[in-house]
Protein backbone atom coordinates (compact mmCIF):
# COMPACT_ATOMS: atom_id res chain seq x y z
CA UNK A 1 0.00 0.00 0.00
CA UNK A 2 2.91 2.35 0.75
CA UNK A 3 4.11 1.73 -2.80
CA UNK A 4 0.76 2.83 -4.23
CA UNK A 5 0.86 6.01 -2.16
CA UNK A 6 4.27 6.94 -3.43
CA UNK A 7 6.21 5.99 -0.31
CA UNK A 8 4.00 7.95 2.10
CA UNK A 9 3.26 6.23 5.38
CA UNK A 10 -0.30 5.32 6.11
CA UNK A 11 -1.87 6.30 9.42
CA UNK A 12 -4.02 3.63 10.92
CA UNK A 13 -7.62 4.72 11.45
CA UNK A 14 -7.59 3.58 15.07
CA UNK A 15 -4.57 5.81 15.76
CA UNK A 16 -6.41 8.96 14.73
CA UNK A 17 -7.81 10.78 17.72
CA UNK A 18 -11.05 12.70 17.21
CA UNK A 19 -12.20 15.47 19.56
CA UNK A 20 -14.69 13.09 21.18
CA UNK A 21 -11.92 10.62 21.97
CA UNK A 22 -9.48 13.17 23.38
CA UNK A 23 -8.80 12.87 27.07
CA UNK A 24 -9.80 16.14 28.67
CA UNK A 25 -8.45 17.46 31.91
CA UNK A 26 -11.05 17.95 34.65
CA UNK A 27 -12.74 21.32 34.36
CA UNK A 28 -14.61 23.42 36.93
CA UNK A 29 -17.92 24.68 35.51
CA UNK A 30 -20.36 27.19 37.05
CA UNK A 31 -24.01 26.93 36.04
CA UNK A 32 -26.43 29.78 36.79
CA UNK A 33 -30.23 29.79 36.51
CA UNK A 34 -31.06 33.50 36.96
CA UNK A 35 -34.23 34.77 38.60
CA UNK A 36 -34.87 37.83 40.75
CA UNK A 37 -36.25 35.95 43.76
CA UNK A 38 -34.38 32.65 43.41
CA UNK A 39 -31.19 32.50 41.35
CA UNK A 40 -29.82 28.97 41.30
CA UNK A 41 -26.11 28.28 41.06
CA UNK A 42 -24.03 25.13 40.95
CA UNK A 43 -20.35 24.39 40.51
CA UNK A 44 -19.16 21.01 39.27
CA UNK A 45 -15.77 19.48 38.53
CA UNK A 46 -15.77 17.21 35.51
CA UNK A 47 -13.77 14.03 35.55
CA UNK A 48 -13.76 10.29 35.91
CA UNK A 49 -15.57 8.25 37.01
CA UNK A 50 -18.27 10.94 37.21
CA UNK A 51 -18.62 14.70 37.66
CA UNK A 52 -18.54 16.02 41.22
CA UNK A 53 -20.65 18.81 42.73
CA UNK A 54 -18.48 21.31 44.57
CA UNK A 55 -21.26 23.64 45.73
CA UNK A 56 -24.84 24.47 44.85
CA UNK A 57 -27.54 26.68 46.23
CA UNK A 58 -30.17 29.33 45.66
CA UNK A 59 -29.74 33.07 46.08
CA UNK A 60 -33.09 33.76 47.70
CA UNK A 61 -34.48 37.29 48.00
CA UNK A 62 -37.64 38.02 50.01
CA UNK A 63 -40.63 39.52 48.18
CA UNK A 64 -40.42 42.71 50.23
CA UNK A 65 -36.89 43.52 48.98
CA UNK A 66 -36.52 46.14 46.24
CA UNK A 67 -35.26 44.86 42.91
CA UNK A 68 -32.01 46.79 43.28
CA UNK A 69 -31.27 45.02 46.56
CA UNK A 70 -31.93 41.61 44.98
CA UNK A 71 -29.69 42.41 42.01
CA UNK A 72 -26.90 43.48 44.35
CA UNK A 73 -27.24 40.23 46.32
CA UNK A 74 -27.07 38.16 43.12
CA UNK A 75 -23.93 40.01 42.04
CA UNK A 76 -22.23 39.76 45.44
CA UNK A 77 -23.05 36.10 46.00
CA UNK A 78 -21.83 35.06 42.56
CA UNK A 79 -18.64 37.08 43.06
CA UNK A 80 -18.02 35.05 46.22
CA UNK A 81 -18.69 31.74 44.47
CA UNK A 82 -16.37 32.74 41.61
CA UNK A 83 -13.61 33.76 44.02
CA UNK A 84 -13.86 30.60 46.13
CA UNK A 85 -14.26 27.91 43.47
CA UNK A 86 -12.50 29.58 40.51
CA UNK A 87 -14.52 28.04 37.67
CA UNK A 88 -12.91 27.95 34.25
CA UNK A 89 -16.15 28.45 32.35
CA UNK A 90 -19.68 29.64 33.12
CA UNK A 91 -23.02 28.52 31.69
CA UNK A 92 -26.25 30.46 31.98
CA UNK A 93 -29.76 29.46 30.99
CA UNK A 94 -30.69 30.78 27.57
CA UNK A 95 -33.36 33.37 26.98
CA UNK A 96 -36.99 32.38 27.01
CA UNK A 97 -40.07 34.07 25.64
CA UNK A 98 -42.28 35.65 28.30
CA UNK A 99 -45.81 36.74 27.55
CA UNK A 100 -45.61 39.39 30.26
CA UNK A 101 -43.17 42.17 29.34
CA UNK A 102 -42.68 43.19 32.99
CA UNK A 103 -41.63 39.64 33.90
CA UNK A 104 -39.24 39.54 30.95
CA UNK A 105 -37.59 42.80 32.03
CA UNK A 106 -37.19 41.63 35.63
CA UNK A 107 -35.72 38.31 34.49
CA UNK A 108 -33.39 40.21 32.17
CA UNK A 109 -32.21 42.34 35.07
CA UNK A 110 -31.40 39.25 37.16
CA UNK A 111 -29.63 37.68 34.20
CA UNK A 112 -27.68 40.92 33.72
CA UNK A 113 -26.49 40.89 37.35
CA UNK A 114 -25.32 37.29 36.95
CA UNK A 115 -23.62 38.01 33.62
CA UNK A 116 -21.89 41.05 35.13
CA UNK A 117 -20.35 38.92 37.88
CA UNK A 118 -19.16 36.29 35.39
CA UNK A 119 -17.95 38.86 32.86
CA UNK A 120 -16.09 40.74 35.57
CA UNK A 121 -14.17 37.53 36.34
CA UNK A 122 -13.09 37.39 32.68
CA UNK A 123 -14.50 33.92 32.06
CA UNK A 124 -16.00 32.48 28.90
CA UNK A 125 -19.78 32.46 29.26
CA UNK A 126 -22.05 30.11 27.34
CA UNK A 127 -25.80 29.83 27.21
CA UNK A 128 -27.91 26.76 26.67
CA UNK A 129 -31.65 26.77 25.99
CA UNK A 130 -33.76 25.24 28.79
CA UNK A 131 -35.14 22.51 26.50
CA UNK A 132 -31.63 21.47 25.44
CA UNK A 133 -30.54 21.23 29.08
CA UNK A 134 -33.52 18.97 29.91
CA UNK A 135 -32.86 16.90 26.80
CA UNK A 136 -29.18 16.47 27.73
CA UNK A 137 -29.80 15.59 31.38
CA UNK A 138 -33.17 13.80 31.41
CA UNK A 139 -33.51 12.77 27.77
CA UNK A 140 -36.78 14.68 27.33
CA UNK A 141 -36.91 18.40 26.47
CA UNK A 142 -40.16 19.06 28.31
CA UNK A 143 -39.20 17.29 31.55
CA UNK A 144 -40.61 18.57 34.84
CA UNK A 145 -38.38 20.23 37.45
CA UNK A 146 -38.60 17.21 39.75
CA UNK A 147 -37.33 14.89 37.01
CA UNK A 148 -34.39 17.24 36.39
CA UNK A 149 -33.57 17.40 40.11
CA UNK A 150 -33.69 13.60 40.48
CA UNK A 151 -31.45 13.04 37.47
CA UNK A 152 -28.98 15.68 38.69
CA UNK A 153 -28.93 13.97 42.09
CA UNK A 154 -28.23 10.65 40.41
CA UNK A 155 -25.56 11.95 38.00
CA UNK A 156 -23.66 13.77 40.74
CA UNK A 157 -24.19 11.10 43.42
CA UNK A 158 -25.74 13.63 45.81
CA UNK A 159 -27.22 12.31 49.05
CA UNK A 160 -30.06 14.86 49.03
CA UNK A 161 -32.27 16.15 46.26
CA UNK A 162 -31.06 19.65 45.31
CA UNK A 163 -33.48 22.58 45.49
CA UNK A 164 -35.24 23.22 42.14
CA UNK A 165 -33.27 26.34 41.13
CA UNK A 166 -29.96 24.82 42.24
CA UNK A 167 -30.81 21.61 40.35
CA UNK A 168 -31.43 23.63 37.19
CA UNK A 169 -28.05 25.35 37.60
CA UNK A 170 -26.28 22.02 38.14
CA UNK A 171 -28.11 20.64 35.08
CA UNK A 172 -26.73 23.56 33.03
CA UNK A 173 -23.20 22.74 34.16
CA UNK A 174 -23.70 19.04 33.42
CA UNK A 175 -25.16 19.74 29.98
CA UNK A 176 -22.17 21.93 29.13
CA UNK A 177 -19.75 19.28 30.37
CA UNK A 178 -21.50 16.65 28.24
CA UNK A 179 -21.38 18.91 25.20
CA UNK A 180 -17.64 19.49 25.67
CA UNK A 181 -16.88 15.80 26.18
CA UNK A 182 -18.18 14.65 22.81
CA UNK A 183 -17.93 15.65 19.20
CA UNK A 184 -20.87 17.84 18.34
CA UNK A 185 -22.01 19.76 15.33
CA UNK A 186 -23.92 22.14 17.64
CA UNK A 187 -21.36 24.57 19.00
CA UNK A 188 -22.48 26.02 22.35
CA UNK A 189 -23.68 29.64 22.14
CA UNK A 190 -20.96 31.84 23.61
CA UNK A 191 -22.08 35.20 24.97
Amino acid sequence: MNKRLGGKTVRRADAVQTPSMAVRAPQVVLGVDPSLRGTGYGVIRTGKPHPEALVHGTIACPKDWERSRCLAKILQTLRGVLAEFKPEVCVVEGLFFAQNIKTAIIMGEARGAALAAMGEAGLDIYEIAPRKVKQAVVGYGAAQKLAVAKMVQRMLHLTDLPAPDAADALALALAHAQEQSRFSLNVPQKI
